[in-house]
Parts: C-alpha cells; sequence; structure tokens
C-alpha cells in the first residue's frame, strides 16, 4: 500500500526514471495514486510523492469541469509567453499554500496507461496543474518558485512538515 511522503523524503528532490514498461504494476500504481490523490482531495500527485522515483502523473480537475488523466514519462514540448500567478498547495506540503507564476498555456506529450503516445496544449488549471506535476519528477518543488525571502518565512512550518515523514513509515 503506498503512502504520500512529505517534505523531506528525498525521493522529492530527486530526478524521476522513465517508465520503461507499462505493465500491470504500473496500471496498479496509477490506480494506487488516482485513490491516494482522491482521499487526500487533491487534483494533482506525481509518483515520487508515494516515495518512487517514477515518471508518472495522475490529474483529476472533473470538479472544475477538466479531465482525469494518467501521463506516463510527460514532457513539456513549448510554453507560451505569457504568465500568471496563481495560488498553489501540494499534498506534500501540507498547510501551505503560495501564488506561484508560471506559463499560462503548454505543449506536452506523453504516453497514456495504454502505451499510445498522447501530444495536447492546453491552459487555465489544467496547464497549471501539469507544471507542477512535472515539477515533481524533476525534484522541484512549487516552494522553489518563491521569492528566498518567502521561503524563510516558511522554515519552522517545514520543519513540520519534515517531521510528518516518520509517521509515515
Amino acid at each position: 500500500m503506498r503512502k504520500l511522503v512529505y517534505y523531506g523524503n528525498e525521493t522529492l528532490r530527486k530526478k524521476a526514471d522513465q517508465v520503461s514498461d507499462i505493465t500491470q504494476e504500473t496500471i496498479d500504481l496509477i490506480d494506487s495514486m488516482f485513490n491516494i490523490m482522491s482521499k487526500e482531495s487533491g487534483i494533482g500527485l506525481a509518483a515520487p510523492q508515494v516515495d518512487l522515483p517514477l515518471q508518472l502523473v495522475t490529474i483529476d480537475i472533473r470538479m472544475y469541469e477538466g479531465p482525469a488523466l494518467a501521463l506516463i514519462n510527460p514532457v513539456i514540448t513549448s510554453v507560451s509567453d505569457e504568465t500568471e500567478p496563481y495560488e498553489e498547495g501540494c499534498l506534500s506540503l501540507p498547510g501551505i499554500s503560495e501564488n506561484v507564476i508560471r506559463p499560462s498555456a503548454v505543449e506536452l506529450k506523453a504516453l497514456a496507461p495504454g502505451g499510445e503516445e498522447i501530444e495536447f496544449q492546453t491552459d487555465g488549471l489544467l496547464a497549471r496543474v501539469v507544471q507542477h506535476e512535472l515539477d515533481h519528477l524533476n525534484g522541484i518543488l512549487f516552494i522553489d518558485h518563491l521569492e528566498d525571502y518567502k521561503r524563510k518565512e516558511l522554515t519552522s512550518t517545514l520543519k513540520k512538515i519534515k517531521k510528518m515523514n516518520r509517521k509515515v513509515s
């Protein structure tokens, strides 16, 4: 049974490995990630957040009239010049939400769980979630996009979150 890991867990800072084969184990992992995301009321989850350094993300923004998708080995191929701020949070950083400036639209390609290659362009919330989750695959957390003074303000909260990893193991 996979569990969510929190800030301070070393897997969150690793570059994730490509998924070489889509097996039943991969499909089971996707199902597990959707379940964890739902249980935690999240809209996106990357495999490193369940302590697996794999290039796999699940997104479910149906409550915002968007899609539910699993993306394997996703790559952003293009970003818009236009940027916008949006308040982001993260299941691995509970209790923290801050405005992050990101490109407002992205193009990406990935594999779907059935193994077919998909490519699409998106903006709005889906573009935001895609960028946030793909950052996880490169060991980047949304707080890394904040100005230094903002990150310093979060120091005591981050120390508390780090301790949550001990409860997980």
